[in-house]
């Protein structure tokens, strides 16, 4: 951990990109704080993008579109759901300055959410940073049953058909292990990420264009976009299902 900054004043877009293109990243005490530290774990959680654990329960779900599952529509509410409080959770680690940040970059089109809806009402997700071939998972909310585990199939789908290479979750649970996620030292880590970042950062070179990830390509290849990048609807569960047990 590196020192302590006033998230009010020090925590912007810039730092937090230079942050995690070496591996590390901003946490807070509380949801009150008004400060935050940096954080690299000597034993990083990543999920392998073909090692997706797709359980015969999890995959009828899917399939069955249980949830209306959309991405980039409520990031801002899925943000402040991940930094609720709930029973057995008192505190958070998002505070004021993390999600103000967030917010920015998802302005600038690095960052993202996936938001599963049931009859109109949000009851889950995830949000993350995606830069190179990586994406950054930074927190998942589950308010129904299964909707966090929807909610990360449809992003891992995602990621594979946008030709990304890591996707990091930060410290592993059993939640994660559950679904796939592995721990790896820090130095294995690192190679990891060098790789997903090799020739996608600091140039604006449409060769560096096509060293980074699509968030966008599954969209287009289920055929809910447009060339111009309109979405027109969900992407259907069956296609997600599909993504997910085809091998590499």
């Amino acid at each position: 951990m590196s020192d302590i900054l006033d998230s009010r004043t020090a925590l912007d877009p810039q730092l937090v990109l230079g942050a995690y293109s070496v591996g590390v990243f901003p946490m807070a005490d509380s949801r009150d704080a008004a400060s935050v530290y940096w954080v690299e774990p000597r034993r990083r959680a990543v999920l392998p993008l073909d090692g997706f654990q797709l359980s015969r329960s999890l995959k009828k779900t899917i399939n069955a579109d249980r949830f209306q599952v959309t991405v980039d529509t409520a990031f801002e509410r899925v943000v402040q759901l991940c930094a609720e409080s709930v029973e057995g959770r008192p505190e958070t680690w998002i505070n004021d300055g993390i999600e103000r940040v967030f917010q920015t970059l998802h302005a600038m089109g690095f960052a993202h959410s996936v938001e599963c809806w049931d009859g109109g009402k949000l009851v889950g997700g995830l949000y993350g940073l995606a830069l190179g071939r990586a994406f950054f998972g930074e927190s998942m909310v589950s308010r129904a049953t299964d909707a966090s585990k929807v909610a990360l199939a449809h992003l891992v789908a995602r990621l594979r058909a946008g030709g990304f290479t890591l996707l990091d979750c930060q410290f592993q649970t059993s939640h994660l292990a559950s679904l796939g996620a592995i721990e790896i030292d820090r130095a294995d880590y690192v190679a990891l990420l060098s790789a997903a970042l090799d020739g996608a950062l600091g140039t604006t070179s449409s060769a560096g264009a096509r060293a980074a990830g699509d968030f966008r390509a599954l969209d287009r290849l289920a055929g809910k976009a447009s060339a111009a990048g309109a979405v027109s609807g969900p992407v259907a569960g069956k296609v997600i299902a599909q993504l997910l047990v085809q091998t590499s």
